[in-house]
């Protein structure tokens, strides 16, 4: 079992930059190689992917107006997916969730395995 704990959510102004951590707690006892990502839920809108990131194909963005302002990294050595939020605007406001595949991992998160409890970011105008 992977357990993934999201941290670093909050409110901001537009303009504002947040850093979200996604910790990975590897239950299973043996070394894993996965894919992973965050997603994203705003208040009455279904779930949408922000970026991904593969060890060996890197990271990938979701959208152009994303690539932008975002940026995912990841720490091998501390086990913990980063999302570095630049610039951010009301319409980012949303539950971030990060996410683990067995497999590359994909925007549309259909081969995510694991999810996290969500971190709240929330930008006024």
């Amino acid at each position: 079992q992977v357990q993934l704990v999201e941290s670093g959510g909050g409110s901001v102004q537009a303009g504002g930059s947040l850093k979200l951590a996604c910790a990975v707690i590897n239950h299973t006892g043996r070394r894993i190689n996965m894919g992973w990502g965050w997603f994203r839920q705003a208040p009455g809108k279904g779930r949408e992917g922000v970026a991904v990131m593969d060890t060996d194909l890197g990271p990938a963005y979701c959208a152009d107006s994303l690539k932008d302002r975002f940026t995912i990294s990841q720490d091998n050595a501390k086990n913990t997916l980063y999302l570095q939020m630049n610039n951010l605007k009301p319409d980012d406001t949303a539950m971030y969730y990060c996410a683990a595949s067995p497999i590359v991992a994909t925007c549309s998160g259909s081969s995510i395995a694991h999810w996290g409890q969500g971190t709240q970011v929330t930008v006024s105008s």
